[in-house]
This record gives C-alpha cells, sequence and structure tokens, in this order.
C-alpha cells in the first residue's frame, strides 16, 4: 500500500469511530446520585479528580451516563431516615463524602 492509502485508510476508520462514538454519546445522559462507590464518570466533584474516584455509594455529586429520559426511573435504596433516593440530572446534596 502507498502511504496516501493508508493515510486514507486510517482517516476513515477515524471518521467512523468518532461518528459512532457521537451517535452513542447522544442517546446518553449524565444521571447524579445513582453511582456506586468508585464507579463514577468523570469529575464527580469536590474530592474527586475523575472517573471511578467517588466515595461514597450514590454520592449527589458523583454521575454516571445512562440511557437519555431513563435517570428519574431508575430504583435505588432508601437513604437511612427512610426517604426515598431518585437520580438527578442536576448535582445532588446528598450522600456527600465527608470533608
Amino acid at each position: 500500500m502507498t502511504a496516501r492509502i493508508k493515510t486514507a485508510a486510517l482517516m476513515g476508520a477515524f471518521a467512523a469511530l468518532t461518528t459512532a462514538s457521537g451517535a452513542h454519546a447522544a442517546g446518553q445522559e449524565k444521571c447524579f446520585g445513582i453511582s456506586l462507590a468508585g464507579e463514577n464518570g468523570c469529575a464527580a466533584g469536590p474530592g474527586t479528580t475523575c472517573a471511578g474516584t467517588s466515595t461514597v455509594d450514590y454520592q449527589g455529586n458523583a454521575w454516571t451516563l445512562v440511557d437519555a429520559g431513563t435517570c428519574a426511573d431508575i430504583e435505588l435504596p432508601a437513604m437511612a431516615d427512610g426517604t426515598p433516593r431518585m437520580g438527578s440530572l442536576e448535582e445532588l446534596d446528598r450522600d456527600l463524602p465527608e470533608a
């Protein structure tokens, strides 16, 4: 293969990968307060630096990608006082690690 053909093939593969990734992310949204400790998406808020750094189950400022439109329907265990726990499209002030 010539260098031109290799370059074209590489660019085509990259374009296909980029398009597939974009389509996958388009059908998802960040859902806060549903991640188990160490299973969050990137930058979970104060005390975390990136993916997998949350320290508390259901940490309110930690997020996980879920299918669009499903965040509020995810069943979670109730909090210790019996208050229901639900996912949110915005950061929550509950279940945060102690400073």
